[in-house]
């Protein structure tokens, strides 16, 4: 009985540990990685309306008076350096640290995007989403990722309508 159990026990093991292995580490990029293909104006201009808006300086916002008041308010000495204050305005800052000026980038909301920014990926949807691209069903699904941060961030009303037209950014064909 021992002799079956074993193998039985050690081979599903086995078989996930290689599955594991050989699945492709996704690193964070960067939104400049972005940039290149994301800012003109056939594509939709993401970059510019994503570097106009103040997701781009979500990070540098911990910085200012009002957080410092914020912050003293909450019994936090630096937001800057808080994983409290970060979760939201550099949510990447624990997974790339080198990317948390870039506060609420890109691949917050779209995933790593090292294996699905090649051109011939990112022409692929189905492809691209195989390689880790974050693709939302319905603005429900987005509205839902905006919450995490925003239901009642810092006592202020958070209307999700007002502030997705602001910031959406789809590419014109789609």
């Amino acid at each position: 009985m021992k002799k079956i159990l074993v193998p039985a026990v050690i081979v599903p093991a086995l078989f996930v540990l290689a599955v594991l292995w050989a699945a492709p580490e996704r690193k964070y990029t960067g939104a400049s990685s972005c940039k290149l293909c994301h800012k003109a104006p056939l594509q939709g201009r993401q970059y510019a309306i994503w570097q106009e808006s103040a997701h781009a300086r979500s990070f540098a916002s911990l910085s200012t008076e009002a957080a410092a008041a914020i912050a003293k308010d909450a019994g936090i000495a630096d937001p800057a350096a808080s994983p409290y204050c970060l979760n939201c305005h550099a949510p990447l800052a624990d997974k790339a640290p080198e990317l948390k000026a870039e506060g609420v980038s890109c691949e917050v909301c779209h995933g790593a995007g090292s294996a699905y920014k090649k051109l011939a990926v990112m022409e692929d949807r189905d492809k691209a989403v195989q390689s880790g691209l974050a693709a939302f069903p319905n603005a429900s699904a987005i509205q839902a990722s905006c919450l995490a941060c925003h239901e009642s961030a810092h006592g202020t009303a958070f209307d999700f309508d007002k502030a997705w037209a602001a910031v959406k950014h789809p590419v014109p064909s789609r």
